[in-house]
């Protein structure tokens, strides 16, 4: 089984974006089960498979331990790392083609606490990938789209999987907004002229650098617009993991 942990600020869509690739898994004949690992989860868009409350509960926490929720989210992270191992029991009884996983909301609780890497390699890294949500709310400016691709530099790096990166909730944007993004990512001279004409902003200098730095690492050229909503983008998600897992060999029913 592959696994591909679904990551990115809070809003910026994973759950929605898991629920409508699992239908569309489902509705092309490959098999996959949903796993949620955030324990504060209230609701989500799908049935999950495997579900961390199960084993965690962010209210059970802040009960036992008397904490508040920004307390009882760091307790809960390290309190999945301790209870994997049960999870991944339960994970190894399904057979299916792909686990889509659900990380927390709060993307600094799955990236940057050493439970999280435990958990990583629970699963399995050589079978697994991450897939980065950029919220397009926050990266209307160049400087906020070079922070989120920074951010999401840094995740690759903190667990050491290889990333997919997603333009989200797509169907938000007008048309002028839609191609400004997707040409930043793909057009260096672009992104830095908008960095340029943003120059009065506090921010530049730091952004200016971080664009440099972000260009020497190489990391743009590839991302894909999706839309859980109106599905866009879905096959693409697709066909990027059957490419890191099986060198493109499709498992999609004609």
């Amino acid at each position: 089984m592959k696994h591909l942990f679904f990551v990115g600020t809070a809003g910026s869509g994973k759950s929605s974006l898991v629920a409508a690739y699992k239908d569309w898994l489902d509705d092309h004949g490959v098999d996959a089960i949903a796993v949620n690992l955030d324990p504060g989860a209230e609701s989500l868009p799908y049935v999950p498979d495997i579900d961390i409350r199960d084993w965690v509960s962010m209210r059970e926490v802040m009960d036992e331990f008397g904490l508040g929720p920004n307390g009882a989210q760091i307790a809960a992270a390290d309190l999945m790392a301790m209870n994997i191992g049960k999870m991944i029991e339960v994970l190894d009884t399904f057979k299916a083609d792909y686990a889509l996983v659900d990380t927390p909301g709060q993307l600094e609780l799955f990236a940057f606490r050493e439970s999280s890497e435990r958990m990583v390699s629970a699963f399995g890294r050589d079978g697994s990938m991450l897939v980065y949500l950029l919220d397009p709310t926050l990266c209307r400016t160049s400087n906020g789209f070079v922070s989120l691709m920074m951010l999401s530099s840094i995740v690759e790096f903190r667990l050491g999987l290889p990333i997919l990166n997603l333009l989200s909730k797509t169907d938000i944007l007008d048309g002028d907004d839609r191609e400004r993004m997707l040409t930043w990512f793909e057009d260096m001279e672009a992104l830095q002229g908008s960095l340029l004409d943003e120059g009065g902003t506090p921010g530049f200098v730091v952004g200016a650098e971080l664009f440099k730095a972000l260009d020497n690492l190489g990391v743009f050229g590839e991302i894909r617009p999706v839309s859980a909503h109106e599905g866009e983008g879905l096959g693409d998600i697709h066909a990027r993991a059957q490419m890191q897992f099986f060198g493109g060999e499709d498992t999609v029913r004609e």
